[in-house]
């Protein structure tokens, strides 16, 4: 595995780049998920970096870039949002911005600047998101990126996801961890024996940042592309979104 790392890590680059491309169809809404399609990783992680990008809930130490259209005094490259949730700007002063996804604060930025700027035209983007995240794909109703506000097991993880699919291998699940040194280590877990407590107490492992669980399907068919993989894995654990 050792030779393949540097190819590992560029993928990882180019999927974190997904975020960008253009929208595709979304995931059919029965309980039933699209598998993932080995021959297009980018939409399927596409996807759920953009779910994630639109649906995070900004809190400290977050960065964001603010961008005033036609007012490059007042667009900010980077601002860390403080440990009471907050930022300064120099038009408006000190503004409450944890709990707010990006659009909601460009919404919330474009109504105070309104006292100052006639028709003020703002963007905000997430540069770094700092919460600690896991990612739970495959046979799972809503595969996705799970930040964690609690510490979070296995079981927990995958309830989540809004829990397994019918077609879901519960005896074969993996957890793909990467390790300090770069390495992936995989686990393998028996979902089954958790469900029916036949597992040992430690069976339901706590997740760490940036783990990865990938449920396989009971058709024989598994996730193997394993540089689409390892590149969403790289996406958690460094968790920067730069546009």
């Amino acid at each position: 595995m050792r030779h393949n790392m540097s190819s590992i890590r560029t993928m990882g680059l180019m999927l974190c780049l997904a975020i960008i491309v253009p929208a595709v169809p979304a995931f059919p809404q029965s309980s039933q998920a699209q598998p993932l399609t080995l021959n297009e990783p980018s939409q399927y992680f596409g996807k759920i970096y953009r779910d994630f990008y639109a649906s995070y809930r900004l809190g400290p130490a977050d960065e964001i870039a603010i961008r005033v259209v036609g007012q490059p005094d007042y667009s900010l490259d980077k601002v860390k949002i403080s440990p009471v949730g907050q930022i300064y700007h120099p038009l408006i002063g000190d503004m409450d911005v944890a709990g707010f996804t990006v659009d909601q604060l460009a919404r919330k930025l474009t109504s105070a600047f309104s006292e100052y700027v006639i028709q003020p035209k703002i963007s905000v983007a997430l540069l770094t998101a700092q919460s600690a995240k896991v990612g739970v794909i495959g046979e799972v109703v809503r595969p996705g990126i799970v930040v964690m506000t609690e510490p979070m097991t296995v079981l927990g993880a995958l309830t989540a996801s809004g829990g397994v699919t019918d077609s879901a291998s519960k005896s074969e699940i993996t957890l793909l961890r990467q390790t300090s040194d770069g390495r992936l280590r995989t686990v393998t877990i028996n979902l089954k024996r958790i469900l029916e407590g036949k597992a040992e107490p430690d069976a339901n492992l706590t997740l760490r940042n940036g783990d990865t669980l990938i449920v396989h399907s009971n058709t024989r068919r598994k996730i193997t592309n394993i540089a689409a993989i390892a590149g969403f894995t790289q996406f958690l654990t460094f968790v920067t979104l730069r546009r």
